[in-house]
């Protein structure tokens, strides 16, 4: 069973670990992403997600049969949100269920790898004195945590 979903509403992550539980795994792993309060020494007072929904669906769960053929995993959810994601949040979530643990840990950080670089929703980060698009090849994923990366006009807040 695959599952992938776009919310404006808050994830619930027990009902993904429930999603994914089969009597064939072995284990099931679940990954949270959250709105974290400070990036490279900026304050974060909240995210925006946005995404073309059709195009991000798709890759969603391209990528969620990918995984079931590469880490021979049983099952797999992902859920991802859009719009205002406040501190503390989630703000995209993965369950994964394998017949082994190695299996559900790789295929959930192989996924979050690959959500961040090839599915098109796009991150603002906003704070009380300004908003910025996030790029995604300056992400954690490669290791350069960059931060801000877009600064037009229209990103200042009034």
């Amino acid at each position: 069973m695959l599952q992938v979903d776009l919310t404006d509403d808050p994830i619930d992550v027990s009902r993904m670990l429930s999603r994914v539980a089969s009597k064939r795994a072995g284990a099931a792993v679940l990954f949270t992403g959250t709105t974290r309060q400070e990036t490279d020494g900026l304050t974060t007072d909240w995210l925006e997600y946005d995404a073309y929904k059709p195009l991000a669906r798709g890759e969603l769960t391209r990528l969620s049969e990918q995984a079931v053929l590469r880490f021979q995993i049983v099952k797999c959810s992902i859920v991802h949100r859009l719009g205002k994601v406040s501190v503390g949040e989630v703000s995209v979530a993965i369950a994964v269920s394998a017949v082994h643990r190695a299996e559900a840990f790789a295929s959930a950080s192989w996924l979050m790898d690959r959500i961040k670089a090839d599915v098109p929703i796009w991150k603002r980060q906003v704070n009380d004195s300004e908003a910025f698009w996030v790029h995604p090849e300056n992400s954690d994923m490669l290791g350069k945590n960059a931060g801000r990366c877009s600064r037009e006009p229209s990103d200042e807040l009034f």
